[in-house]
């Protein structure tokens, strides 16, 4: 009879402590409300210089008998060639009732940069928030056992978290560039499972399921607490919790083969994540996911002082004046005064909040957004009743004004608007820009 052997991942004190971890992760998480209040540093890059693992590539497998050896051992391989740091490739094996665990045990042993976890349960999301949980790598990752995924694409992930310019980064056999051999029922579902996630939740990144991520530690110890699902949904959850966060994912075009031995249920798989859909699109319905805390300060960007806000503001003012002026004199012909002021001034206040959140404010992502805007137009109504009233004494007092009267006028209300919305941007609509707030939206 074989003996299943079993190791403890790095950061435990034996297998047991790593059990009751494990078990804890997914009976009894840690509450959201226990993380930490303050948001996370700003990225910086790595030190040349380093003697510990500076990646751990995790490879979740069950019952891999056949492609274990092979795919650890041309992962090894080609990172001893091409990486330029020290790594560790940890195999995470779920619940295994093959040789699974004896050929992970055996490669443990004969590879100085390779170690094995074993869990009692399945779930390819619960492998990566064990092995995730316990690394002290400065950078995770994760590919499929098959490496469907071409590795020439591995230091191209991982290289903008090592640099600092990005806090995640995914495979994409979506993106320009990519080059995908697949069966055309693969290929629907994939591309059917993209359009729905960006339709139902508005993401911006193209391919959810790659079995080919990576992420900064730092940013994992945030996000995994708030990631439920221990599936295959966990991918999907864990990117929607980090753009709305406003964090930044960069996204690499692979070389992508499709394995015909594939073990995945496709039909219980898609269950699943419809489920997991209606669940997070629940959750960021009502707020419940604290999106706010994860966001990043800005990196040397906006100013932050009184004089450098005024100057962006007058910026963006002039533009939004410029084009309200041709707006509305080439409504004012079919529309008349009154309602080619208010579209001209409805149009332009939307482009000239989001302008403003963006360069004065120094605000990023999605998070916030729609609420900017309807203060945004609340502010707006101020704006209309000013110009609307100051159109109406002018027509009330003058017979006849012409157009470039009321072009003057016009402009003059606006003028005298922009002080007051200026004062209500800043105090009101974009407080989240003040450091330490995290109540609003994510600056980058």
């Amino acid at each position: 009879m074989t003996k299943v052997l079993r190791s403890a991942p790095p950061g435990f004190e034996d297998f047991e402590h790593f059990k009751d971890f494990e078990k804890g992760l997914s009976v009894e998480r840690e509450p959201v409300e226990r993380l930490p209040e303050d948001r996370l540093p700003v990225r910086l890059p790595l030190p040349a210089d380093h003697t510990e693992p500076v990646l751990d590539v995790v490879v979740p497998v069950f019952n891999e008998e056949t492609d274990l050896e092979p795919s650890v051992r041309r992962l090894h391989a080609h990172l001893r060639e091409t990486f330029p740091y020290p790594f560790r490739i940890t195999v995470a094996d779920n619940a295994s009732t093959d040789a699974t665990p004896r050929i992970a045990a055996r490669l443990a042993a004969d590879l100085p940069e390779a170690t094995w976890i074993r869990l009692d349960e399945k779930g390819r999301g619960r492998a990566l928030r064990t092995a995730w949980s316990g690394s002290k790598a400065p950078v995770l990752a994760y590919v499929d056992v098959d490496l469907s995924t071409e590795l020439n694409a591995l230091l191209p992930l991982v290289a903008p978290l090592i640099s600092g310019h990005s806090d995640i980064a995914i495979g994409s056999r979506l993106a320009r560039g990519s080059r995908v051999t697949r069966g055309p029922r693969r290929e629907i579902i994939s591309r059917c499972y993209n359009v729905l996630l960006r339709s139902t939740l508005a993401v911006g990144f193209s391919d959810a399921q790659c079995g080919f991520k990576a992420v900064r530690r730092d940013v994992a110890e945030r996000l995994l607490p708030l990631v439920e699902d221990s599936g295959w949904f966990f991918d999907t959850e864990l990117l929607v919790i980090a753009e709305r966060a406003g964090l930044r994912i960069h996204e690499v075009p692979v070389d992508w083969v499709d394995d015909p031995d594939s073990r995945v249920d496709l039909v219980s798989t898609a269950v699943a994540d419809l489920r997991g859909i209606a669940r997070i699109g629940r959750a960021l319905a009502r707020g419940t996911l604290p999106t706010a805390r994860l966001g990043r300060p800005p990196e040397g960007g906006p100013p932050v002082s009184l004089t450098a806000q005024l100057l962006r503001f007058g910026a963006v003012g002039a533009v939004s004046t410029v084009g309200y002026v041709l707006l509305y004199a080439a409504l004012r012909p079919a529309a008349g005064p009154q309602a080619a002021n208010a579209w001209a001034l409805l149009v332009c206040a939307v482009a000239n909040t989001a302008a403003n959140r963006r360069l004065t404010f120094g605000l990023r992502g999605r998070g916030g957004a729609l609420r900017h805007q309807a203060k945004g137009l609340a502010v707006f109504g101020l704006g209309l009743a000013l110009t609307s009233g100051s159109l109406a004494a002018l027509h009330r007092w003058t017979h006849g004004p012409g157009r470039s009267t009321e072009i003057v006028v016009l402009v003059t209300a606006n003028l005298a608007a922009t002080l007051l919305r200026f004062l209500l941007l800043r105090s009101w609509v974009f407080t989240a820009a003040s450091p330490g707030n995290d109540k609003g939206t994510e600056p980058r």
